[in-house]
């Protein structure tokens, strides 16, 4: 699992949140299914080298918000949702990463065809890589 987040100690997100990002991601995408359990916020921070605070903060921040939750004497697990709840946070979470796009296209001049255009490169070529070009 933690091969699939991102974390960019360059970022200009604070690496909690992009921890929380990229829990909500993995658990949105259904990499993370409702009931499985997270590492513990020790063993996250170790194998990330970050702060454990940090990790800590990420995870209250799921709890509060439902997508974890804390059963005691056993651990932190993707808290059950609804499917509207999970399409609903899938649907933000895809509006976040498109307006981040559109901001930073914006500001180089980019024409909104040519932004278009470049989703569409990048779709078809990560879709070539995971698909091995298959259909």
């Amino acid at each position: 699992m933690l091969g699939l987040l991102d974390i960019d100690p360059a970022a200009a997100a604070p690496i909690w949140r992009q921890i929380e990002d990229g829990m909500r991601r993995l658990a949105a995408s259904g990499a993370l299914p409702a009931g499985t359990a997270v590492p513990s916020v020790r063993e996250l921070a170790r194998e990330l080298r970050v702060n454990p605070a940090t990790v800590s903060k990420a995870y209250q921040r799921l709890v509060a918000d439902g997508a974890l939750e804390v059963r005691r004497g056993e651990g932190t697990f993707v808290a059950e949702r609804t499917a509207a709840a999970v399409a609903e946070e899938r649907e933000r979470l895809l509006g976040d990463q498109a307006e981040r796009f559109v901001v930073a296209a914006r500001s180089m001049g980019v024409a909104e065809s040519d932004a278009i255009a470049a989703i569409s490169t990048a779709w078809r070529g990560i879709k070539d890589a995971v698909d091995g070009g298959n259909e």
